[in-house]
């Protein structure tokens, strides 16, 4: 039996996986985007968390411009020059001692972290454990690797191997590590989950069970990562360091590249032929990749989210409409207090700010980690105005 089925705009040749798109945009520059009819949108949403520099990045459009006219593509077979220069520093933030994969998006970068899980952790030991409400994409595997079965019904069955535990829950995964798990993958925040911080004892406890069991700890900071809460990786605010980390998003500042990170030892469980991307890291892709690690780091991006979200969060706290707010850096959920969060998003966007809903209730605010409080201020006015409206 089929789904029902849903008709595509009748002025649009795209598979209708997303809903109708209310407005076109044709260009952006730092914290704004401008429509197909000139209007200016203040962006909160950074293309979800992913241009952390902000729109049309001059640096890493200049990069895009000299890579493109001197070598777009070599395979994997060969190194290219950025991509061993992004893949040192990554390793280099990650605190050393690793070896990197390179994809082209998050749910492949989380793809190779499951497939290395399985080859280290050797006939008989397949499962990951993963949480309910996390995100993981949308490939069969890491949409089973994602905590919400709503999602996983229309494509059953799905791989074999996965299982959820209650967020937050370390009796509950201790319950799920049993002998053929090999790895646990949490995110530090659970973004699509509704902004939702895993805390410091919670990834304190999931260390030291993953150390007990023998399995792997792996991170997703595909949305986390690269500054966005505060400190260069989420599970740096815990004090618990992974075995495994997935990154995507704003590594490219826009272009699709995507990266998985694992210490040494585990790896080298990878041999020639175990696992392979056509595209993945090849010299474009890297070359922004370069350029935006680059300005990340002389712009010392973590203290600006820091700084920029604490100011962020302060207005959010302080507006009529809003419960309260979660979060960290500059990935924050607003809870509403009434009123539904798609409606309130929509009227956002309609007066010039976009925000998501992430869930019924709460609004998820991710603007560039360049943002400036004066962009901060018109966003909040926009968005007070709108949950002002009946």
């Amino acid at each position: 039996m089929t789904a029902d089925p849903v008709s595509a705009s009748p002025s649009s040749h795209l598979m209708p996986t997303y809903a109708p798109a209310p407005v076109t945009f044709v260009r952006g520059e730092g914290s704004y985007l401008w429509d197909s009819e000139g209007r200016r949108y203040v962006d909160f949403l950074s293309g979800l968390a992913v241009t952390s520099l902000g729109h049309a990045h001059p640096a890493v459009a200049e990069a895009l411009c000299q890579a493109s006219g001197t070598l777009l593509h070599a395979s994997n077979l060969f190194k290219t020059l950025p991509g061993e220069e992004v893949a040192s520093t990554l390793d280099r933030l990650l605190g050393g001692g690793g070896l990197v994969f390179f994809s082209n998006s998050g749910a492949e970068a989380n793809e190779c972290a499951i497939k290395l899980a399985r080859k280290w952790g050797g006939p008989g030991r397949y499962g990951v454990v993963s949480a309910y409400g996390s995100f993981h994409g949308r490939t069969l595997a890491t949409l089973h690797a994602t905590g919400q079965p709503a999602k996983h019904e229309a494509f059953q069955p799905l791989p074999e191997g996965f299982r959820h535990v209650a967020w937050r829950d370390l009796d509950a995964l201790e319950r799920a590590i049993t002998p053929e798990v090999a790895a646990v993958l949490l995110e530090p925040v659970q973004g699509e989950g509704g902004v939702w911080p895993a805390g410091r004892e919670y990834f304190a406890g999931v260390r030291k069970l993953c150390d007990e069991r023998g399995v792997l700890f792996m991170v997703d900071e595909v949305q986390t990562g690269l500054g966005r809460t505060g400190r260069w990786w989420g599970f740096e605010h815990y004090g618990a360091r992974p075995d495994v980390v997935t990154v995507a998003k704003a590594l490219g500042n826009g272009v699709p590249v995507g990266a998985c990170w694992a210490r040494r030892e585990v790896a080298e469980a990878f041999r020639p032929g175990d696992h392979g991307s056509t595209f993945g890291g090849q010299p474009l892709a890297a070359s922004a990749a370069r350029a935006t690690l680059r300005v990340m780091e002389e712009l010392d991006v973590p203290s600006l989210a820091a700084a920029r979200g604490a100011y962020l969060a302060e207005r959010l706290e302080g507006m009529s409409g809003v419960a309260s707010v979660r979060g960290l850096g500059l990935l924050l959920g607003a809870e509403l207090s009434g009123g539904n969060a798609r409606e309130v998003a929509s009227r956002c966007l309609e007066q010039g700010l976009i925000v998501n809903a992430v869930t019924a209730t709460a609004l998820r605010l991710e603007p560039p980690l360049l943002v400036g409080e004066e962009q901060i201020d018109e966003g909040t006015a926009i968005l007070e105005k709108a949950l002002g409206q009946p």
